[in-house]
């Protein structure tokens, strides 16, 4: 037999009931989620986690891991763009030379513009029954798969097309729904018990809810055009994180092909809910020093995994940061977490939060997101206020160019407040890493709780 050898941190599922009853074996039932955290000598042998933190020994054939997902980049999406800028941008002209952009008559809707003899033909792409189409004949899952088959075959356009026209600065993403059943990560939606609902997301209502027994947290989206897509790549970045202190992607309900139900997205739930709520709640009376730091180091040993992996995470903030049963910080909120090799310039970003370099010259960066964890860390030490008070948005960017940076929160230790201006240093080169951060909150703990053993 030909074992598969299954990394350390890899997401697996039950494919049967595992219960020998041995000590040392980890028992699970058929559909379970578990994590491999060590291999063993004997290929036939993992030491898996639970979902419960438990861990013990599974057997291999009883297991079935689950494949990343990976975003497409659409370099040849313009995005909002006009007819007449499209064709000034097809200069000059070369049979089969080509992008995609918004319609400007048919909001929701898009438009291939192809250079052909001269001339620009403008083919409005329909979105219609969760698909795109631009004859009403062939459907395509996304944008992606739509050009990919005209670049195989003209097909009813006036030739195939052979260049797309990349676009400057950041570029959209597209993700494969297919991907996430192959991939392991579907999950079937009468499994899923909604239940209340907790608030509003980005993209539609987020739900308490029950899978298998287990109580989770639900995300929906009902529009399935580019809001849909947005939704899924963070999905797919999430089918790249384990790690304790990162929010867990148990799984996503995929409607049926030509289905208008909504797609959810089924992640571990967080009892005590965001951190900024909890200590604007709890107060100085609740939350002592050593809950600061234990969520200061729980974060930081989140962001030391992304900074690991390349993933630049580009929205830490105490809002983004969530509170288990047992009091664990986890790092939650990746949809604009990208891979750092990818051209990270566009998009929307809290200005509070975001680094300067970041802001003017769209520069992202694991350095960037360590700028962010030291606002977090400024929000943790004053219990929740808004950064920056008193400073007028339009200004702040000057202002901290300038060298302008937050005065100490009341009550917080000088070494908290040493390790945030080292966050905030202007050269990106000087910062610290995620690393060095998790190494300087050990070495302040004693000093900052003398009561405490380090």
């Amino acid at each position: 037999l030909l074992f598969q050898t299954i990394p350390n941190g890899t997401t697996c599922e039950g494919v049967f009931d595992f219960n020998t009853g041995n000590k040392g074996d980890l028992p699970f039932k058929k559909g379970d989620t578990l994590v491999v955290i060590q291999r063993t000598r004997d290929p036939n042998w993992y030491r898996a986690q639970n979902s419960k933190g438990e861990s013990g020994m599974v057997p291999l054939n009883y297991i079935t891991q689950h494949k990343e997902v990976k975003l497409t980049a659409m370099p040849w999406f313009h995005g909002k763009i006009t007819r007449s800028d499209a064709e000034d941008l097809l200069t000059p002209r070369k049979d089969g030379l080509f992008l995609v952009r918004e319609s400007t008559n048919y909001p929701g809707d898009y438009t291939m513009c192809v250079s052909f003899a001269g001339e620009v033909e403008h083919y409005r792409v329909i979105f219609k029954d969760n698909k795109v189409t631009i004859d009403e004949e062939e459907y395509f899952e996304n944008l992606t798969k739509l050009v990919e088959h005209y670049e195989r075959d003209a097909d009813g356009l006036v030739c195939t097309l052979t260049q797309p026209l990349i676009k400057k600065g950041g570029h959209e993403y597209s993700v494969d729904t297919e991907e996430f059943r192959k991939s392991g990560w579907a999950i079937n939606f009468t499994d899923l018990k909604l239940g209340t609902i907790l608030g509003k997301g980005d993209f539609g209502d987020v739900y308490e809810g029950t899978y298998k027994d287990q109580k989770v947290a639900v995300k929906s989206v009902k529009d399935r055009s580019k809001a849909a897509q947005a939704f899924l790549a963070e999905a797919s970045v999430m089918t790249q994180l384990h790690h304790k202190n990162l929010i867990k992607l148990l799984g996503v309900v995929i409607p049926q092909t030509m289905s208008n139900d909504p797609i959810y997205v089924v992640l571990e739930f967080m009892t005590k809910g965001a951190m900024l709520e909890y200590l604007r709640s709890r107060g100085r009376a609740l939350v002592t020093s050593n809950d600061l730091w234990k969520f200061a180091k729980d974060i930081a040993l989140g962001m030391e995994y992304l900074e690991n992996k390349q993933l630049v995470h580009r929205d830490l903030a105490a809002r983004n940061i969530l509170i288990s049963e047992e009091c664990v910080a986890k790092v939650s909120d990746f949809g604009l977490a990208r891979d750092a090799s990818f051209n990270l310039q566009g998009g929307k970003f809290p200005v509070k939060w975001t680094a300067p370099e970041a802001l003017k010259e769209g520069k992202f960066s694991n350095k960037s997101d360590v700028w962010s964890y030291g606002i977090t860390l400024w929000e943790m030490w004053s219990f929740g206020r808004v950064p920056y008070p008193r400073v007028p948005l339009k200004d702040l960017l000057a202002k901290v160019q300038s060298g302008y940076r937050m005065d100490c929160p009341e009550r917080c230790d000088k070494i908290v407040y040493q390790l945030m201006l080292k966050c905030w240093l202007k050269d990106v080169n000087e910062r610290l890493s995620f690393k060095q951060i998790v190494h300087e909150l050990d070495v302040i703990k004693p000093k900052l709780l003398p009561a405490i053993n380090p």
